[in-house]
């Protein structure tokens, strides 16, 4: 039987963009897609004939089994099954993208200055401490008081793709001041996964991680700039930190940052060889055209004209631009649906005032924590920046307005999942299985809440100016 090269099987992944471009920019797009996985899960986890298929296939050991004649062996990576893969691996790459999201602001974006990145930068800051400080003291001296880490997320394709549906409602001020603030809480939400949700750290693993580290930083200052090179030590880096104990998702950002953002031909090289681009253009034109397309002579012209544009891009846009299709409508709809799906074993899931003395109320922590400790932690810290000098009010914003978008803030979904996974491992299995399952349930009705009251305050608010706007 004839095996299909990846290289054609992924064609649709790759191609999703070109075939579905009306779709695929717009911003809400990656959040319909995934709405459905997160529903098709939740089918999935909960109908007879399909609950034990679906939770058969999760657990599905894809460890590579190596022994010698001796009978003498390993397995690796070890304990690797199916839903690990997809939150120890393809996450890594989710990250990954993240990390160079976040240096790309950085170094010539929202983050580039500290003038840019102080207000959205503190009022992150106060979106992640009010809600752990709720869950903590709903939660604390209990079973889940874990899981403090959970609410303090924030999902920027689900508020990003809400505030653009509502058009200019929202100042473009603080539409940036969200967007920065998202990316400015994912950086923080990755700093909390690796102190506080890795394993029991093995210090000489994480030692050679850092050795290998600082070779990739010299060889980026050696000013190499070939991806091969990244590749090796990215693969070597997460493997060590996969068995060092700490979150190898930690990888993905670490050697975002460590990519060379300067393209190997600089704007001298550039300058020297449009004049050649030109001449390959013109002769690309004169080439007859025999029927077959890209001839030969064609074929050539478009390898030199690629040659000549691919390398005056950093290998950072060049890796941003072609991840972004694999991230969002493939990585991430798989994270959906591999940890979205929550067998409902007892109703009492959805009573989130539930509370035990014992157990506590995961549920009440994170669903406070989302719906009332997000805004009130992002308005709060902005305020007390604004009034002290330190930031800016974002231009044409009130502080009505600038508190309905920071209820969006409380739209956690993909961050907040990622560490309920994560959370509670210390407890027994079973009831660390029904925390998590509580936890998800509490995010997903959290950031459905978080969602609708920041649309409606953001509506109320917009028309309320208009309104007053036009009686003027």
């Amino acid at each position: 039987m004839r095996l299909i090269p990846i290289y054609s099987w992924t064609r649709g992944v790759r191609n999703f963009n070109k075939r579905n471009s009306r779709f695929s920019k717009q911003p809400w797009a990656q959040g319909v897609i995934l709405l459905l996985c997160v529903a098709v899960a939740m089918l999935l986890a909960n109908l007879p004939f399909t609950r034990d298929i679906y939770h058969s296939i999760l657990s599905t050991d894809l460890g590579l089994s190596v022994r010698t004649p001796s009978g003498h062996g390993f397995v690796f990576p070890k304990g690797m099954t199916v839903l690990n893969f997809v939150n120890d691996v393809l996450m890594v790459i989710f990250f990954f993208s993240v990390g160079l999201e976040i240096r790309r602001e950085i170094d010539h974006g929202e983050l580039s200055t500290p003038k840019k990145a102080i207000l959205p930068v503190i009022a992150a800051f106060g979106g992640v401490c009010v809600p752990a400080l709720i869950f903590t003291l709903i939660n604390h001296g209990t079973y889940a008081s874990s899981g403090w880490g959970i609410p303090t997320a924030t999902d920027i394709a689900f508020s990003i793709g809400i505030l653009s549906m509502l058009g200019d409602r929202v100042p473009l001020s603080l539409k940036i001041f969200l967007a920065t603030l998202a990316v400015a809480d994912d950086l923080i939400a990755i700093l909390v996964v690796a102190l506080f949700y890795g394993g029991k750290i093995n210090f000489v693993l994480l030692g050679a991680a850092l050795l290998v580290i600082l070779v990739t930083v010299l060889i980026n200052r050696l000013g190499e700039k070939r991806p091969t090179f990244y590749l090796f030590h990215a693969l070597l880096v997460w493997t060590l930190f996969y068995y060092a104990g700490i979150h190898s998702t930690m990888c993905g950002v670490i050697m975002a940052f460590l990519i060379p953002m300067k393209p190997r031909y600089n704007r001298a090289y550039y300058y020297r060889k449009r004049d050649q681009f030109r001449r390959r253009l013109t002769e690309y034109d004169l080439i007859e055209d025999a029927g077959d397309f890209p001839n030969g002579p064609q074929r050539h012209c478009l390898r030199k004209l690629s040659h000549i544009s691919k390398y005056c891009v950093g290998m950072t846009d060049r890796m941003e631009h072609m991840l972004s299709p694999w991230v969002n409508f493939l990585i991430m709809p798989l994270f959906a649906l591999a940890n979205a799906g929550v067998t409902i074993t007892d109703p009492s899931y959805f009573n989130i005032f539930r509370f035990s003395p014992v157990e506590g109320s995961v549920s009440l922590g994170i669903f406070l924590g989302l719906l009332l400790g997000k805004p009130i932690g992002i308005t709060l810290a902005s305020f007390i920046a604004i009034k002290t000098g330190v930031g800016a009010m974002p231009s044409k914003a009130t502080w009505k307005m600038l508190f309905a978008v920071a209820c969006l803030g409380g739209i956690g979904f993909t961050m907040s999942i990622f560490v309920d996974t994560l959370s509670f491992t210390d407890q027994l299995p079973e009831v660390t299985s029904k925390l998590q399952d509580m936890g998800k349930i509490a995010v997903l009705l959290g950031s459905l809440c978080a969602g609708v009251l920041g649309a409606l305050l953001i509506t109320l608010v917009s028309g309320r100016k208009k309104g007053s706007t036009s009686l003027s």
